[in-house]
């Protein structure tokens, strides 16, 4: 991969999960995500990068599992592409310089901003037509390992 972003942008669910929400009978919700994802986002973070959730939905889920990675989490996005170009104002990055992953509709017109838009295998078709790469993983499955690999020397993501 010879794109080297100044900041990486996940969405959450269908990217870091597999799109699926577990409902127990008193209310309260889990998702599976992947170790790998985690130690992906480890070792990226250890090499210098920059890295973001950006997520419509609004659940301690996403604030717990962003607390764990120790990754900054923006929640309740209704619209993605303007809290995108709001945070990267705020924070000097040039929108040519991002990374986006991300797997459905909700995510097209941020995507449509960036550098390097990023798909999951199982994205919804729109994206996948966008996407400037396409990984060979499911949301859930890896997806942020995968770019890790792509980004970082292997002997950093093989220790």
């Amino acid at each position: 991969m010879f794109f080297i972003p100044d900041l990486l942008v996940y969405d959450f669910d269908g990217v870091m999960t597999d799109n699926r929400v577990l409902i127990f009978q008193d209310g309260t919700e889990a998702v599976f995500v992947s170790r790998a994802d985690g130690w992906g986002i480890a070792q990226l973070r250890k090499a210098g990068f920059k890295q973001i959730i950006l997520s419509t939905e609004t659940n301690r889920i996403v604030s717990e599992r962003a607390k764990k990675l120790k990754i900054e989490v923006h929640q309740g996005s209704s619209d993605k592409a303007k809290d995108l170009v709001a945070y990267c104002q705020t924070n000097g990055i040039d929108l040519t310089r991002v990374l986006y992953v991300g797997n459905d509709v909700n995510d097209l017109d941020a995507m449509c901003l960036v550098g390097y838009p990023v798909a999951p295998a199982d994205a919804h078709p729109d994206v996948l037509k966008i996407a400037k790469r396409i990984t060979r993983t499911n949301g859930g499955e890896g997806v942020i390992k995968e770019l890790s690999e792509w980004l970082l020397p292997t002997k950093l993501t093989n220790k």
